[in-house]
């Protein structure tokens, strides 16, 4: 089961969503399909926003 997003809508960590990307494609052996291919896709786009949040408090 994904894990919840925190309740205040903050964003996970753009590590911690990466971590679970390389869970994921562990757990499949490379192989997306499905369900896995679905979530893999959720989890990049959690990814990307993360990385964004990232840039923009940085800048």
């Amino acid at each position: 089961m994904p894990p919840t997003p925190p309740p205040d809508g903050t964003a996970r960590p753009a590590a911690a969503v990466n971590e679970e990307i390389r869970a994921l494609v562990l757990e499949c052996g490379g192989w997306l399909y499905g369900s896995s291919r679905d979530r893999y896709e959720q989890l990049v786009e959690e990814w990307a926003a993360a990385v964004r949040v990232g840039v923009v408090e940085a800048a």
